[in-house]
C-alpha cells in the first residue's frame, strides 16, 4: 500500500471520526485535510538505519562501550562529570534545569537524548552536522566534561575494561600516539548507543493509525485532545514546523525568545552554530566521516550565513514533550501551557513569530491553549519520565 492509499484510507475514516467526535464535541471533527496531516504523523516507531558517516553505527559492541561510556565521569578534570549529569535517565534523559550545568553551567536547555538519529543537525544552534560529533562536543566543552584528545586516549587504555571494549568495538588497540582517533572513536561508540534511545508508542500513534486503516479512533482518546489536534492540525497550523513521524522539520527559525542569558550576554544561536561546525575539522567534510562518499558534507558547505540565521533555533521534537520542561533554548518557559500561550495573539503584538513571516502567531483562547496542552501530552510513551536502560550483559572483557 503506497502512501497515498493510506492517506485516502485516513480520509475515508473522517465522515466515521466526525461523527463520533459530533456526539462528545462538534468542534472536533477534522476535515479532510486534517486528517491528511494527522496521518502524515506516522506511522511510529520508525525502521532502524544504520549511519554510514559512523562505521560502529548498529554495532553491538560499539553500543556496549558507548552505553557505559555515557556514565562514566573520569575523563572530566574531577572526575565526576559525565553525560549523564545532564541527560539523567530518570528525568527523560534531560536535567529539569533551566539551562545545564556540568563543570559550569553553559547557555542553552539540555536536549532531550530520544529519537536522535532521526534528526539532521545537533544542539539547539546545529552546531554538529552529525551524531558522533554531537557526542565529542561536551567531551571538549571546558564548562561540560572538560577533557582533551590525550586525556581521553591514556583514560581509555588504563579504565578498567575500557581498552577491552574500545578493541572488541574498534578492531584496535586504543593508542596514546593517535589520541584524536581514539577521542572521535569514543564520540563514535557514544553515538550508537544514543540511536537506541527511541520513544515508544503513544495515544496519539493508536489515534493517528485507526485514522490511516479507515478505523474509527480509539473512544479512550481525550475528547480535550482531540479538539487539540483540531487547533493542531488546523488553524494553529502547528503541524508547520512539527512535522513528520517524530513532529519536527529540523529547521532553524526565529521564535521571538530572548537572545540574552542573564542580562548581558548574547547568544546568537545558529549564525555563531554555522561558524563553529564550518570550522571543525570533526564536521563531515572532515578525515572522520566513515563514509567516502562523504554523505551530509554538502549540507555544511551549502549553509548561507544570512542576517536571517541571527537568533535561530532548531524546532525541537514533541515526543514525549510534556515531560522534558522546562522549555524553549534557554528554558526560561516552566511549562507546556507558557510555551503553548506565546504563539496566541496579543491585542497591538507583532503579528509573527518567525522571521520568515510563515509563522502566525493565531487567536487561542485559554480553553485552546489547554486543550493543546491535553493533545501534545497524548504524545507521551508508556515510560514518561523515568526511561528504561538496557541492562548490561557480561562479555568477555569482565
Amino acid at each position: 500500500m503506497n502512501r497515498f492509499d493510506v492517506v485516502a484510507l485516513g480520509l475515508t475514516a473522517f465522515c466515521v471520526c466526525a461523527g463520533v467526535n459530533a456526539a462528545g464535541d462538534p468542534a472536533a471533527s477534522l476535515s479532510h485535510a486534517e486528517v491528511a496531516r494527522v496521518i502524515e504523523h506516522g506511522p511510529w516507531p520508525p525502521d532502524f538505519s544504520r549511519d554510514p558517516t559512523n562505521r560502529v553505527s548498529g554495532n553491538r559492541d560499539a553500543i556496549d562501550l558507548g552505553r557505559r561510556l555515557f556514565f562514566y565521569p573520569r575523563f572530566s578534570p574531577n572526575g565526576y562529570i559525565a553525560c549523564v549529569a545532564c541527560h539523567q535517565p530518570d528525568r527523560s534523559f534531560t536535567d529539569n534545569l533551566p539551562r545545564a550545568r556540568g563543570l559550569a553551567p553553559v547557555e542553552r536547555n539540555a536536549v532531550a537524548l530520544q529519537n536522535l538519529r532521526l534528526h539532521r543537525w545537533y544542539g539547539w544552534g546545529g552546531a554538529s552536522d552529525s551524531l558522533w560529533m554531537a557526542s565529542l562536543r561536551p567531551i571538549l566543552d571546558p564548562r561540560e566534561i572538560g577533557a582533551n584528545a590525550a586525556t581521553v586516549a591514556s583514560i581509555v587504555q588504563t579504565g578498567d575494561g575500557v581498552a577491552c571494549r574500545y578493541k572488541a568495538a574498534f578492531g584496535d588497540e586504543p593508542s596514546a600516539h593517535d589520541a584524536e582517533t581514539v577521542l572521535v572513536n569514543v564520540a563514535k561508540a557514544l553515538a550508537a548507543y544514543e540511536e537506541t534511545l527511541v520513544t515508544g508508542r503513544t495515544p496519539f500513534d493508536d489515534y493517528r493509525d485507526a485514522l490511516a486503516r479507515g478505523d474509527t479512533p480509539p473512544t479512550s482518546y481525550p475528547v480535550d485532545a482531540r479538539r487539540g489536534i483540531k487547533i493542531f492540525f488546523g488553524r494553529g497550523n502547528c503541524h508547520a514546523c512539527h512535522k513528520g513521524a517524530n513532529f519536527t522539520d529540523d529547521a532553524f527559525r526565529g521564535t521571538a525568545v530572548r537572545t540574552f542569558i542573564g542580562q548581558d550576554v548574547p547568544d546568537a544561536g545558529r549564525i555563531d552554530a554555522l561558524r563553529y561546525v564550518r570550522a571543525s575539522r570533526y564536521n563531515l567534510s572532515g578525515p572522520y566521516n566513515d563514509d567516502p562518499a562523504k554523505t551530509g558534507a554538502s549540507a555544511v558547505r551549502d549553509a548561507k550565513f544570512e542576517p536571517l540565521n541571527h537568533a535561530r533555533w532548531r524546532t525541537p521534537s514533541l515526543r514525549n514533550v510534556a515531560v522534558t520542561a522546562p522549555y524553549l533554548h534557554n528554558g526560561t518557559a516552566a511549562t507546556l501551557y507558557d510555551v503553548v500561550r506565546r504563539y496566541a495573539r496579543a491585542p497591538g503584538q507583532w503579528p509573527y513569530i518567525d522571521d520568515e513571516r510563515r509563522i502566525r502567531r493565531v487567536d487561542l483562547s485559554p480553553r485552546d491553549v489547554d486543550d493543546l496542552v491535553a493533545f501534545l501530552e497524548t504524545l507521551t510513551d508508556i515510560d514518561g519520565e523515568r526511561r528504561p536502560l538496557t541492562p548490561l550483559v557480561p562479555t568477555v572483557c569482565d
